[in-house]
């Protein structure tokens, strides 16, 4: 255990210089604590609707409200087009004791983007001075922002909206370098990220194109970045924040992770949605080994975990471990 913060996001300080990136669908309590517990240095949930906080109407929102203590700092991530609507949400959150409210300034789904929340806040500077400014004028934790470079390649703003959240008192910058048109195509640009970290004094966070643990090295000496986000390389292998690509993780390391992670799941949402939600993590963990088609459709169609289990046992029985469970393409 390292003694020294690596960085600090206003008085919190942070062990370490990985950290799973908020992802709608993935980065729940199950998997966010995995990865936590693995090496991710804090943690962010996923993000959550400041229209659904104060309505109270959607029945998934209270399970992105919980965390567990062991994975504190917790960052509760927002976002919305409004930002008085993100002001009263934030007051609304404030009981359940996040560390940190987190801005989503990123996202680039068009249902969201498009009526300016997520990465649709790029287009409007002032909306975003204007959030920052209330929220650190009224909140004692620290105010965050997850941005990309701009709208599109002709408004590229990942600068001035840069140095809007540090002039209006947010404490780090997390920057993915891609623009909301780009979505997760083409190359992320480190060179941007590595702009923001040289004119800002607070953190910045770096993300994008980080799949490796030798690109995580790269990316911090291409950028001077406090930290690195994994997101999608994380999904199948949360070995990645304890330092270990993916081909150095044993099989049998890869079945006791499913497992731990299943278990997980399924204290969470209970048995047959926990079941369900994991699936799409199960074909991840799989997904570099060669397995029977039939084997794999049954594992992954499986609607009981205790089904789930048996053809699990199935496959390590019928293939030496060495072979399959899991064998290399």
């Amino acid at each position: 255990m390292m003694n020294t913060p690596t960085f600090n996001i206003k008085d919190i300080p942070i062990f370490g210089d990985t950290i799973l990136s908020p992802m709608d669908g993935y980065s729940d309590l199950p998997f966010r604590g995995l990865c936590r517990q693995l090496g991710s240095a804090m943690s962010y949930t996923e993000f959550i609707n400041a229209q659904d906080v104060i309505s109270g109407r959607r029945r998934d929102l209270p399970p992105r409200l919980v965390y567990q203590e062991f994975e504190r700092p917790v960052a509760f991530q927002l976002y919305d087009d409004d930002p008085d609507r993100i002001l009263q949400a934030v007051h609304l959150l404030l009981p359940h004791q996040p560390d940190i409210i987190d801005i989503n300034m990123g996202c680039s789904e068009k249902n969201i983007s498009r009526r300016g929340a997520g990465a649709g806040l790029l287009r409007t500077p002032e909306k975003i001075a204007e959030i920052f400014s209330a929220l650190t004028s009224e909140l004692d934790i620290p105010v965050t922002g997850k941005i990309r470079l701009g709208w599109d390649d002709d408004s590229l703003n990942y600068l001035e909206v840069a140095h809007i959240i540090e002039d209006s008192g947010g404490a780090v910058v997390a920057i993915h370098g891609r623009t909301r048109m780009q979505g997760y195509g083409g190359e992320a640009d480190w060179d941007s990220i590595a702009e923001v970290k040289h004119v800002l004094s607070i953190p910045v966070i770096g993300n994008g194109d980080v799949k490796t643990i030798a690109d995580i090295g790269r990316m911090q000496a291409h950028t001077g970045c406090d930290a690195v986000m994994i997101g999608r390389a994380a999904i199948g292998n949360p070995w990645i924040f304890s330092g270990l690509d993916r081909d150095q993780v044993a099989p049998e390391m890869v079945r006791e992770t499913m497992l731990n992670h299943l278990q997980r799941s399924l204290d969470f949402y209970g048995e047959e949605r926990g079941l369900v939600l994991f699936r799409k993590h199960a074909s991840r963990y799989l997904s570099p080994y060669r397995l029977p088609n039939q084997l794999r459709k049954a594992l992954l169609t499986a609607e009981h975990p205790d089904h789930f289990l048996a053809i699990l046992d199935q496959i390590q029985m019928e293939t030496p471990v060495s072979q399959i469970l899991l064998e290399e393409k």
